[in-house]
Formats: C-alpha cells, structure tokens, sequence
C-alpha cells in the first residue's frame, strides 16, 4: 500500500469510450516538452541520473533497432525521474561522414557535377545546407515515440562546442605521443575515395575464382594459390613454413615471378601454415594485411600496383585496366604461359564491401593518421576488470576483453571534405605543427592544412563528456558526468563502446558510465535479420499509425531479453494495442464504478481477504519489477506487469469485487478505493513503458497534473499470505468449473442451477462473486445433482438437465476416447518394435513418444467427462 501525497480530484471527466493513440500522443507529448518535464537542472539538489542517446546519424531516419533502444532508455530515464533523480537523457546526431557526404554527391551527380567542381569550402557548404534542410528527421520521429530527451542540450558531433573538444583532444593525444603518422594497410573504398574503419565494411559470400599459379622455373617452383590474382604484380617474396621440408631447398632463393622482369626471395615464415594448399603463399606486402606483416619482418619491398580507384599502376600491359579487368587479363596471360595449374570457379568466399556504396574494399598501404592504443586500451579493459563498469549481461565480459586486450591501433583519418579536419599544418621545410583550439595556425607561404578529416567514431568517442561541455568544465559536466548507463547493440561494442572508455579514461581520468547495457539486435518473427533488401524491412512508423506509439513501445520491451535478439512481427504488435485497449476499458469501467484515489487507504482490518489479496499482490509486483528494472530484465518486468494487470486487476479483482459495488454499502466504498489504489500504483508502473495512454488514464483517475512528474510507487512491505491463499482456492474453483462447463459444451454466459457445498472452507463468503463468475443460478426445489465436482475442499452440484444433449454428447465422447486409444495403441506398438526403434531416426522416435503422451492425457481427461455426465 502507498501513500497518495497529491491532490485528488474525485470529479475527473469520463473517458471517451474507446481509445484512440492519434488523437492522444502527439499532444500529449508536446504539453510534456512545454512543461519541462525532460529539462534537467544542473543546480538541482537531487541525485542525477544520466543517459546520452547513441547519436543516430544525421541521415538516418526511425527504424526498429533505433525504436528498441529508445524505448529501453525512455524507460530507464522515465522511471529514474519518478523515482526523484535529477534525470538527463541528452540527445543529439552524428554528422556521419561517409553517409553524409555521399547523399550531397549524389545530389550534385543529379546536376551533372562532382565535389571537385564546388571546390572543398563551397562543398563543406552545401553539405551543412543538406543538413538543415533534410538532416535529422530522426528526432522528430524519437518525439513521436514518446522519447523523454531534453531537446535543450541536443548535441551534434561538428557544432561549435563539441568540434573544439575534438580539436583539444588531438593536441592532447598528439602531444603525449599517442596520435602518429604512418604508412600501413588500411581498409580502402575506391568508390568513396576513403580509408574506412573496420565497422564500415560489410562482408558477405561472393563468387570469385581460386587459381593456383606456378613461379619459378625447373626444380626452383612452387605453386600459389590466389583470389586476387591482380596483385601478383606487386609480389616481393613467397613465403612458407620454415619447418616444411617441401621447400627447404628454396628458402633464401629467389624466384622469377611471372609476367614481370623480377625475381622474388624465398622467405621463411612461421605465419604460413603448411597445411593449408600448397603450404606456400604470395607475398603482397602493399596489398594484404598479412603480407605487410610478413614485409615487415622480412625487410621485404612493397610495391604498390594500384591507384585509388583500383586502376592498375604497375608499368606494362595492364598498366591502366581496372582490378578486375586486369584480373581476367593477367589469368589468360598466365594460361597461355602454362602458369595456370589449377582454376576453381565458381570459388565462394568472404569479401568485404563498403557499407555505404556496396563496392569491393581493396586493402591498401596508405599515409594515414593513427592513434597509439596499448596504454589507452589497457585502461579500457581494467576499468571493467576492476568493477567500475559494469557489462550487463555480463557474460559478454568474454567478448569485450578479447577485443580489448588484442586491439591494434587505431587508423583515425579519412579521405573526405565532410567532418573533423585533422588540426595539423605542415611547413615549406617539411615542419609538422599540430594546432590547439586556442592556438593560432601557422601561416605564411608554404604552409598548408592536412587534407584529411577525422574518423566519425573519432568524434563519437568524446560523446558522454563532449555533450556536458568539455574541455570547459561546465555545471553539467561537473552534475552528469559519469554518466549512469549506456544502452547500445552489442554489434558496436569494439566500434563505439571500447573508444568512448578510451578517450573518456584519458581526458577526465574517470570511467564515461557505470553500466553497459547490451541488448540484441531486431529481427522478424521468424528469427531473420531485418534488411532493407529484404521483404522483412518493417517501418515502426507505419506500426505507430495503425496501433500506436504505446504497442510498438510494449512489443519492443516485452522482448528485450538481455543481450539478446528480439524477434518482433505485427501480430505481437496488435496484441500490445489489445492490452492498451484492455488497461483503457477496465480503468473507464472501474471510474464508472466510482473507483477513486481520493482519501486515505482503509485499515487493514476493514478490508475484505478480497482486498487484501490483490493489495498483497501489488506490493509483491512494485518489488519484483524494481528488482528487474535494476537487473535490465525489461522482457520479464513487462511480462510481470502484463499479466498482474491483465490477469489479477481486470480479470480477477474487478470480475469478484463486481457483486460488492453493486450491492452498494460500506463494504463496497472500501473496494472501490481500493481499486483506485491499485489502478493508481499499476498505471505508475506501466507508464515509463507505455507512456501516453497511462499518462491519459492516470490523470484522468487522480486528477492530478502528469504521471511524468508522479512517485515511483515503493513497496509498503504490506503483504497477506492468508488472503492471497484464499483468492487462490477461489481462483482453483472458478477455473476448474468453468473447464468442466467448456468440456461439457456449455456456451459461456448460458445459466445453469447449481448447489454449493462450501462448509469447512473459506470460500463462503465468496459465493456471490463465484456464482456471478460461473453463471450459477440458485437450487431450485426441482434441482436435480446431474454432476458434482469435488474442488477446494468444496462441492459443486450441477444441474445439467436440459442445459445439453446427454446422450449426444455421450456418443461424442465415446468417439474420442476410442480415437485416442487407437492412438495410444498405435504409438506402442511402435515404440515396442525393436527393429523400428533401431533403424528411425532420433527425432521421430521422440514425435511418437510425443503422441503417446498426447493420446494417455486424451484418455484421462475424455474419461473423466464421460463420468461426470448425468445418469439416465
């Protein structure tokens, strides 16, 4: 039981009677935003409670997987805000890159031009128009979602605040020799023109061809195999094992390579396995990552054959063929070398592509900027080690320190006009000067800005303290930061989560947030990933207008298993709008009843076990879901409210408290502020899940302003095992009965005279509400006992006559017991056949046992009917 501490209002207006969510969300969210209710106060005394939103790139627009993770954040940030935190949930966009920059090319290809036409200050231009004209319709589809952002602070990762902390960083990094130059193998787009991160390259199975090449000639040969056979052209050596005896003879040799005037070393190498082809592999060192590897420990050449656009470079007869033009090219000319000793095609393999334009990423040896990351990663893996971040569910723990612990540095810069540019100016006498924020940058002839801009996760890693205003220290940083919880996929777990406890460790020496919450990804009910390409793609707008905002919200949370994926499909999603529509009509049924808040809770002593029973109930609920809510269990925590509503209010204490309002009296004003309790403490516990139509109905019952701003129910420790144990004699008997009426063909509301036997129970003073449930009517004084049904301890006698056809009814019986016997005689029969059971397989033996047990329950139940019918 809970303590109302606001003002009630016994007359609120009726409800409409039926809801509709397009005529209650939008504005109710608006009065929301107006009221102040997702500001949070810097200055404010309360605890603070902070979640910065996963920064949706400016070019996206609401899909499922943004919905999931929005809701379980509104919900945290919702709750959190009852429960009496200064509570920030800080919105804001990524300027994404790649993705950005492409959408204002694809524009200017429409008009017959390229970037290179604007010119790179006209082009960084027309890309910040694109974004205030057609960016960021994601957040206002997160306001249609009933997201509970504080719209003051929206952050975006190239504004004017968050723009000089990446630029502080840099310099810091810079000056504690974190951040370097180097020439290495990177991920590289020829289409984009880019370096790319890891995350950015989407591989998927590509037929190719696997062609197994002969180098070398007489008894100094061997044979290689390749899929990329364009590459040769830049080999500098052959390596293998240096324990197969195969090539003893070779090691330290060299060999002519093929369609060139060159010859290549021998190497020996502990990286090659000899079990795999041949047990010799080609050396590429300016194409391969392995083979830069194997370069470098081997001092061995690297030559690049290829330009940016995947144009052969290497001087000769290919020289100015596409890769994969010269690839056929140089295959025929090997063939007719007899080079060619072996050719698989189709061969199907993993090749990467740029998620952005779906074009062949080519590795690369490319100038670019990296960021050091031994010290900084190692900080990342203790700061979980040593239990100041919490990874929830925790067993992905595993998954995050093997990435962690075997990160390689990080290659930060990019090949773009759109994002951070790399604050670095380089002298006519080959100076380097990295520049600070406040720092003027050299000028004068000669100088010039590095041309590349920053990776996007660059600028995404300083996201928690960035968005608090930092390098300045700022009363949000100094309120909000660390933040409390990050709710992310666990598909970016390496991507973002390992950056930010990077950065966030070295710039503030303190954890970014305490919780990782991981969840999984979304996918179509029958488990597959959801893909634009795919007829599976579902718009949770299009959800949103025919069900409502709260459906979609409930079907998302109710799935949310931690770490794991969430199968979601619109019947789920229609049931969630029949469990709003069922919160709405029983609410309206109880206020038309005269369900009220007003007053204090009656004493115990003046309650009835029916009262009890289900304020026992609630109380036992406000616990276990703040224990899930605390345990990120929001699957479960739903579910729990999903059947305490549905099934013990509406279904339960409403349909036995029915007989007590209409026989009025002292009895009946107790249950009905009762009711009000309990509907008043479920409605708070539903709303930062389902937060318009519990917004609608709460305020309507109380009267009061918002349930936004209401008291997190606590849980009064009142609990009554007596009454709760005597609901459930009640509860066994109404179902029992009500099975025997459906097995006997009764139509649910079809009236039938009964005697009840309650004497030594505690069910008498529930007659009236049992026999309203079961359509029982008083004995008449022509009753005649046709079936009795021994239940709780308590008898109830029926009297069937002429409520069914007991010979037809019988008939119909019998046919299905003999069914099932036939069945049951069928499945051992098999089951006791040696020889079947030694030849079937596993899974059919296991269908059959399946329907043995089916048919043996068949018969028990079918027989049990047949009993209880009446006698001639």
């Amino acid at each position: 039981m809970t303590e109302n501490t606001q003002q009630s209002n016994h007359s609120a207006p009726e409800l409409p009677t039926q809801y509709t969510p397009a005529d209650v969300e939008g504005p109710l969210y608006e009065r929301w935003v107006e009221r102040g209710y997702f500001t949070a106060d810097a200055k404010s005394e309360k605890p603070p409670y902070t979640i910065v939103i996963p920064p949706p790139n400016v070019t996206g627009a609401l899909h499922l997987g943004h919905a999931f993770q929005v809701t379980l954040m509104d919900a945290l940030t919702r709750r959190k805000r009852m429960q009496g935190f200064e509570t920030l949930w800080l919105p804001g966009m990524d300027h994404a890159g790649i993705a950005t920059q492409n959408k204002v090319e694809q524009q200017l290809a429409e008009e017959g031009k390229s970037r290179y036409d604007l010119g790179r200050e006209a082009f960084t231009e027309r890309v910040w128009q694109w974004k205030d004209e057609y960016g960021g319709r994601i957040l206002g589809q997160l306001r249609r979602l009933g997201a509970g952002l504080d719209w003051s602070r929206e952050r975006f990762t190239m504004d004017e605040g968050l723009s000089r902390a990446v630029q502080t960083i840099f310099k810091n990094l810079y000056d504690d020799e974190l951040i370097y130059r180097a020439e290495r193998i990177i991920n590289w787009c020829p289409r984009c023109l880019t370096a790319i991160s890891d995350i950015e390259v989407d591989y998927q199975d590509d037929d190719g061809e696997l062609v197994s090449l002969q180098y070398g000639e007489g008894d100094e040969t061997v044979v290689v195999a390749t899929t990329r056979v364009e590459t040769m052209l830049g080999d500098t050596a052959v390596a293998v094992h240096p324990e197969d005896e195969r090539y003893a003879h070779l090691i330290g040799k060299r060999i002519k390579l093929p369609l060139t005037n060159r010859t290549i070393p021998v190497v020996a190498d502990a990286h090659v396995d000899p079990e795999f082809g041949t047990g010799a592999v080609k050396v590429t060192p300016a194409h391969d990552p392995n083979d830069f590897a194997i370069g470098q420990r081997h001092g061995l050449d690297t030559l690049t054959v290829m330009d940016e656009r995947g144009v052969i470079t290497a001087s000769g007869p290919f020289e100015g063929l596409d890769r994969f033009e010269a690839r056929s090219a140089i295959v025929a000319a090997l063939r007719e070398q007899g080079r060619v000793v072996a050719e698989k095609r189709p061969y199907v393999h993993s090749v990467g592509h740029c998620s952005r334009c779906k074009t062949t990423v080519e590795p690369r040896l490319s100038l670019q900027w990296w960021v050091k990351v031994d010290t900084l990663a190692k900080a990342a893996g203790d700061a979980v080690r040593d239990e100041r971040v919490a990874l929830h569910p925790k067993d992905m723990e595993k998954r995050y320190f093997d990435w962690v612990d075997n990160l390689n540095d990080w290659c930060i810069s990019r090949q773009l006009w759109w994002g951070h540019r790399i604050p670095v100016w380089y002298g006519p006498d080959g100076e380097v000067v990295c520049v600070g924020p406040d720092e003027e940058p050299p000028s004068g002839e000669g100088w010039t800005q590095d041309e590349d801009v920053l990776d996007t996760w660059f600028s995404s890693g300083l996201w928690p303290f960035s968005t608090l205003g930092w390098p300045e220290r700022t009363p949000d940083l100094a309120k909000f930061y660390p933040t409390d919880v990050l709710v992310t996929g666990h598909d970016i777990i390496f991507f973002w989560v390992v950056r930010m406890m990077m950065f966030g460790l070295y710039s503030m020496d303190e954890i970014p947030f305490k919780t990782v919450a991981l969840t999984g990804l979304v996918r179509d009910e029958f488990g597959k990933k959801m893909s634009k390409s795919n007829p599976n793609a579902v718009d949770p707008l299009d959800w949103m207008d025919a069900y409502g905002s709260d459906a979609v919200r409930f079907t998302l949370a109710r799935g949310a298993n931690p770490g794991a994926d969430v199968p979601i499909g619109e019947d789920w999603v229609q049931a969630s709008r029949n469990f709003a529509n069922k919160i709405w009509n029983a609410t309206r049924f109880a206020m038309m009843n005269g369900a009220t808040t007003e007053g204090p809770l009656p004493e115990a002593s003046e309650l009835s076990a029916t009262d009890r029973w289900i304020l026992s109930r609630l109380n036992a609920t406000v616990a276990e879901v703040n224990a899930l809510y605390d345990d990120f269990q929001f699957a479960k925590l739903s579910d729990t409210l999903y059947h305490f509503a549905w099934d013990e209010v509406f279904d339960w204490y409403v349909e036995l408290s029915k007989t007590t309002f209409f026989a009025g009296g002292p009895a009946a004003e107790v249950s009905r502020r009762v009711l009000g309790e309990v509907l008043d403490v479920t409605l708070r516990l539903l709303h930062p899940v389902v937060p318009f139509v519990t917004e609608t109905l709460w305020t309507t019952l109380t009267g009061r302003d918002s349930v936004v701003v209401a008291e997190w129910p606590a849980d009064s420790g009142f609990r009554d095992a007596a009454a709760e144990q005597e609901i459930a004699l009640v509860q066994q008997v109404v179902t029992e009965v009500r099975r025997f009426r459906s097995d006997q063909g009764l139509q649910p509301g079809q009236k039938v005279p009964a005697r009840l036997d309650l004497s030594g129970t505690a069910l008498a003073a529930h007659e009236a509400a049992m026999r309203s449930l079961l359509r029982l009517q008083p004995a008449a004084d022509d009753f005649s006992t046709t079936a009795s049904l021994p239940v709780a301890g308590a008898t109830v006698a029926l009297d069937l006559s002429g409520a069914i056809d007991v010979e037809a009814e019988r008939k119909r019986l019998t046919k299905d017991l003999s069914a099932a016997e036939k069945e049951k005689a069928q499945a051992l029969g098999k089951l006791g056949n040696e020889a079947f059971l030694a030849k079937a397989p596993e899974k059919v033996v296991d269908k059959i046992r399946g329907r043995l047990e089916t048919a043996e329950a068949d018969i028990v139940r079918i027989s049990a009917q047949l009993a209880a019918l009446p006698t001639a």
